[in-house]
Formats: structure tokens, C-alpha cells, sequence
């Protein structure tokens, strides 16, 4: 299937690393040109941007700050003009044992909320206004998890609540302004192969991680990306406001 984004400008957070690299470089496999955010990996985040080509460009903005995510896509505006595409990668899966200090609890709380849910719902608003204000179509791919659906263990609990806020948000825009020509997925990875897992991983051993996938590995960023991909094209606009499952069936709904 040959698809075809040139001329399109896609802002993808978190694209430094893992699935967001994975995200972007198949993205700009197909002709877009990738605003790539990133937070500390500058050099990362650069030198991706060149190899992209097209034109892509890094922007850096620390999304755990309440300004940082407005003031990310008002500087790619700027910069490239527009943006047809918005994929919501970046995210924090900061734990908090039930029994830890309050302070510290509901410090993790918060950064969890404000990575996950708040920044990437500016980011929505921002985009929405600006589709509606040049009377085009656009996407929104947000990237949430299963662990929205089927929850998370305790010291994650944080992390699923904004992951199912994320959820209710994407399908809020599906169902408000389709007729507007904007559209809205999310896509529910489970365990991912990437820099977050690790520490999840070193807790629990790789056996937490691969003990109930269904297939032979656990997902890696290569294998979201297509899909993401598939759906910036506009060939699945029918499929508006539904959750994509990506996790190697350990979990089904």
C-alpha cells in the first residue's frame, strides 16, 4: 500500500526516542515533513530532524510546565506555517507507592496528569482552533494504553487515569467535530520495548512484561508506526474516535 503525506507538516512529541522516533521516521518515510519535540534530547532530536529531511525541524519544550505544550505548538506554527497532523507520543510513567509521603504521591500524580492528559489536550485545543480557523481537515493520533482499559498496578495508578482521560478526550473531538473535517484515534499500546519500560521491567523481570502477550515478542516502536502512519493518510477517517489496540493481545475489548 503506497501512501503518500508530502506536503503535509506533523508535529510528533515526544520523537526522539522510541516509539515517537519510530512514529516520525515512518512518517517522513512517506513524504511529511515532522515538526520532532523533544525535551532533553537535543542532539538526539537535531540529528533526527536532518536525517528526516524534508524540511523537518526540532522544537523542545518541557511538557511536565503548564506554559510548555501552548507555547511548543505556537513556535511550530511560526516556523513551518501549519500543521495538518498532530500525534501526541510524549508521555511519563512516574510511579508512587500507596504508602509513600503524601507530598511525594501526589507530586507524581500531577506530572503523570500534566504530561499525559493536560499538555496533550492543549495541544488538541491549540489544533483544533487552528483547523477551524483555516477551514481545513486535519488529524489527531494520541497515544494512550491499555492500561486505560484494564487499568495498571497500584503505584501506576496515576499513569492509567491519564491514559483513560486521554481516551474520553480523543473521542469528545471525534464525536464533536467531525462534520468540521477533523479527526481523532487513539492507539493503546501495552509494553513497549523502549527507554520507559525499562525501569518497569528491572522491577517486575521481562516475565511481567511477556507473560501474558499472545504473540512470540513484545510489541517494539516498529511496530506502532505503521499504523500511525495508516491513519495520518486519511484511509481509515471512518474509523474516527475508536481506540486501536496494539499489544500483542494481553489485552482485548
Amino acid at each position: 500500500m503506497y501512501i503518500n503525506l508530502s506536503g503535509l507538516n506533523v508535529l510528533v512529541t515526544g520523537a526522539s526516542r522510541g516509539i515517537g522516533k519510530a512514529i516520525a521516521s515512518k512518517l517522513a518515510e512517506a513524504g511529511a515533513t515532522i515538526a520532532v519535540h523533544y525535551n532533553k534530547n537535543m542532539r538526539e532530536a537535531e540529528n533526527l530532524a536532518h536525517v528526516l529531511g524534508n524540511e523537518s525541524r526540532a522544537f523542545q519544550a518541557d511538557l511536565s510546565q503548564p506554559d510548555d505544550a501552548a507555547n511548543l505548538f505556537d513556535r511550530v506554527i511560526l516556523e513551518m506555517g501549519s500543521i495538518e497532523i498532530l500525534v501526541n507520543n510524549a508521555g511519563v510513567a512516574i510511579p508512587a507507592d500507596i504508602d509513600a509521603k503524601e507530598s511525594d504521591w501526589i507530586n507524581s500524580w500531577n506530572t503523570n496528569i500534566q504530561v499525559n492528559l493536560t499538555s496533550s489536550g492543549i495541544l488538541c485545543k491549540k489544533i483544533i482552533e487552528h483547523f477551524l480557523k483555516r477551514n481545513s481537515a486535519g488529524r489527531i493520533i494520541n497515544i494512550s494504553s491499555r492500561a486505560a482499559f484494564r487499568g495498571d498496578t497500584a503505584e501506576y495508578m496515576a499513569y492509567a487515569a491519564s491514559k483513560a482521560g486521554l481516551v474520553a478526550l480523543t473521542r469528545t473531538i471525534a464525536r464533536a467535530y467531525g462534520k468540521q473535517g477533523i479527526k481523532a484515534f487513539n492507539i493503546a499500546p501495552g509494553f513497549v520495548k523502549t527507554d520507559m519500560a525499562i525501569g518497569i521491567m528491572e522491577k517486575y523481570g521481562t516475565e511481567h512484561a511477556s507473560s501474558d502477550i499472545a504473540l512470540e515478542r513484545m510489541t517494539e516502536p516498529k511496530d506502532i508506526a505503521p499504523l500511525v502512519t495508516f491513519l495520518a493518510s486519511g484511509m481509515a477517517d471512518h474509523a474516527t474516535g475508536s481506540t486501536i489496540d496494539v499489544n500483542a493481545g494481553s489485552y482485548v475489548h
